[in-house]
């Protein structure tokens, strides 16, 4: 089975689709899949490391502003300007591509793309697959995932044909395997309910720089005096030197790791976690991490939302500026709820959904 997946990572849209897209291009490569991806050349992409992963890219040269074409303010999408091309353009860049590829499956995580790229891309593949998490346009898709929890089929009954099947709810959520793996260790060793080690992730890229307003907040709270913290950032983080001389001023041992390809062994040794609302909030639920998330976008309204009224997680909300969140009496409810929180986020997902996915989209080709 050959399967092409059409997407991007930049500074202004992150890492996590294609975070995503690796981890179901791994498994479907390990059960005899041949993965290629379409990856647009934005700065910050990840496409170097696509390829480390064994997987070949197909790179799309990056667009000047003045170079792109237009939509009308009607046709746009909430995030057009994510593609950094109009549609028309980069679907036109796919189809010599495709053309020569001939897949079984194209894959699409994009919030930039609607079913009028799809319907024209059709010729081109057996069938279409997209990833999406907003619920907010049109597909012209045969599968449709949608791992938010508490997501329900009928949010998207109205944006796909008749004969697409919807899988939706963080029991499909993408999580690598080690995820699973270290979920007993993490959760027995959860069990004294100890806070000793806190680990911070604002998401792979944290463009705002976040993370150091974080680490100035904490600096005036009371955390106990045996705890050592861990920040975590991604290769193409652009604050990496400013938040690490932010940690050398913390009082508390402060560690800034960059780029690590161990997230689940220091997730299930972390006591608690501050972090965004991404695809990081199933990997802290899998392993049973409570955690304070920050709302860093509006799309990521839901996922907090569900979170919260779970008892999985502690919100900052989007309305409170970084600088003016009160950490300490945030710190203190999730000291006051640790097993709570423990138990009430290692319910939500078992790391296995993405063998549920890979399963759906063989059963599919068959």
């Amino acid at each position: 089975m050959k399967i092409v997946l059409r997407v991007d990572a930049s500074i202004e849209m992150g890492s996590g689709h294609v975070m995503r897209c690796l981890t179901l291009a791994d498994a479907l490569t390990q059960a005899g899949a041949e993965c290629h991806f379409i990856c647009r050349e934005h700065p910050g992409h990840l496409n170097a490391l696509i390829t480390e992963r064994g997987h070949i890219v197909n790179s799309l040269p990056y667009i000047e502003q003045h170079k792109q074409r237009q939509y009308s303010k009607a046709e746009e999408l909430a995030h057009a300007n994510w593609l950094r091309a109009t549609q028309e353009q980069d679907l036109e860049s796919c189809i010599p591509i495709l053309k020569l590829l001939q897949p079984d499956w194209l894959i699409v995580d994009h919030y930039a793309i609607d079913e009028r790229w799809h319907k024209k891309l059709r010729p081109y593949c057996q069938k279409i697959m997209v990833i999406d998490d907003l619920a907010d346009r049109q597909h012209d898709c045969d599968l449709l995932l949608d791992q938010t929890f508490g997501r329900s089929e009928e949010d998207y009954v109205l944006l796909v044909p008749e004969h697409c099947e919807i899988l939706c709810g963080a029991q499909y959520a993408l999580l690598r395997p080690e995820f699973a793996q270290w979920r007993d260790y993490s959760l027995k060793r959860r069990a004294q309910g100890q806070l000793e080690h806190l680990l911070i992730n604002l998401g792979g890229v944290d463009k705002d720089n976040i993370t150091t307003e974080i680490l100035q907040a904490l600096a005036n709270t009371a955390l106990p005096d045996n705890c050592r913290i861990t920040v975590v950032m991604g290769a193409t983080a652009p604050w990496v030197e400013r938040v690490q001389q932010q940690a050398a001023l913390m009082p508390w041992p402060t560690e800034v790791k960059v780029g690590v390809n161990n997230m689940a062994e220091l997730m299930a040794n972390s006591d608690l976690a501050i972090g965004a609302a991404g695809a990081t909030s199933w990997e802290r639920c899998c392993l049973g991490l409570p955690s304070i998330v920050i709302c860093l976008a509006d799309n990521q309204r839901k996922v907090i939302r569900s979170l919260e009224q779970s008892g999985a997680a502690i919100l900052c909300s989007l309305e409170e500026s970084i600088s003016s969140i009160k950490l300490s009496p945030k710190l203190k409810l999730a000291e006051h709820f640790l097993v709570r929180l423990i138990k009430n986020s290692s319910i939500i997902i078992d790391g296995l959904g993405c063998n549920r996915v890979v399963n759906k989209i063989w059963s599919e080709n068959e």
